[in-house]
């Protein structure tokens, strides 16, 4: 059996904080969140892979679109890094639909960030091609990132590489895999592990699959329903470096069942 690292008792700066927020999009006869706390903790030399659950409509893709600066709450504040978001520190976000840019290539959609930081085109191609090769896309770079150039895993290659490329240290995933056969989606999953250990990023990644979450994650947090506020933060006690081999241990399993046991309880909140 593995043996367990637990996270140490250490504080840490805040890396990502949403302090309590609100939305209501009927001048408040109506909260979607209420109150709600998220604190993500910068951990230096290891990153912070966290992964929100919850139930249909409870807010999770919402939370996201606030920290990448995409949406402001009715209430409440958002922090990056200690700083209010702006356009100046705004964070990338992968989503489940495909979104590079189809009249573009590869070697384009992935260097887009630099490209708006006025880095010349020479040195933004190189730093695209490298994060190409990470993400396993050497040889496509020069096609267009669409349907039928690129398979649906490769498209999501392309998002990773942009985000990271825009920003290593923050990467925000919301149902990435979601729309991939079971292969590629476990492929991806092995992907992210790698990358998440090479940058030492911190990861918030949506999905709605149990056994993924508990796969990936350090620390789960469930959402009830509307208004939804976080009321769960489970600590997921695996060893930082993640294989496949760790799904046949029975602490992963024994974790699985707990994360589905709370689920089933929050949802009756």
């Amino acid at each position: 059996m593995a043996q367990y690292q637990h996270k140490d008792q250490v504080a840490f700066d805040n890396i990502i904080e949403l302090k309590n927020i609100s939305q209501s999009y009927d001048g408040g006869k109506n909260w979607i969140i209420q109150g709600l706390d998220f604190i993500i903790e910068d951990k230096p030399n290891q990153g912070q892979f966290s992964v929100i659950l919850g139930m249909s409509g409870s807010g999770k893709s919402t939370l996201l679109r606030y920290i990448a600066g995409l949406q402001t709450p009715s209430k409440g504040e958002v922090l990056v890094k200690g700083l209010p978001v702006t356009d100046k520190n705004r964070v990338s976000m992968v989503f489940q639909q495909y979104s590079s840019l189809p009249w573009m290539t590869v070697l384009d959609n992935v260097g887009l960030a630099l490209r708006y930081q006025n880095v010349s085109k020479k040195d933004r191609d190189e730093k695209a091609m490298e994060m190409i090769q990470l993400v396993g896309l050497d040889g496509h770079e020069n096609k267009y990132a669409q349907y039928p150039s690129l398979s649906g895993g490769q498209l999501q290659r392309v998002a990773i590489a942009r985000s990271l490329l825009a920003n290593s240290q923050i990467l925000l995933m919301d149902e990435p895999f979601g729309a991939l056969d079971i292969r590629t989606r476990l492929q991806m999953q092995d992907l992210l592990i790698g990358l998440w250990e090479k940058f030492q990023s911190t990861v918030i990644f949506v999905t709605h699959d149990i056994a993924e979450a508990v796969y990936l994650a350090d620390d789960i947090f469930i959402l009830k329903a509307q208004p939804s506020t976080i009321v769960e933060h489970i600590d997921i006690d695996l060893p930082l470096k993640r294989t496949r081999e760790i799904k046949r241990d029975p602490r992963y399993t024994e974790l699985v069942h707990h994360v589905e046991d709370t689920m089933l309880r929050v949802s009756e909140m």
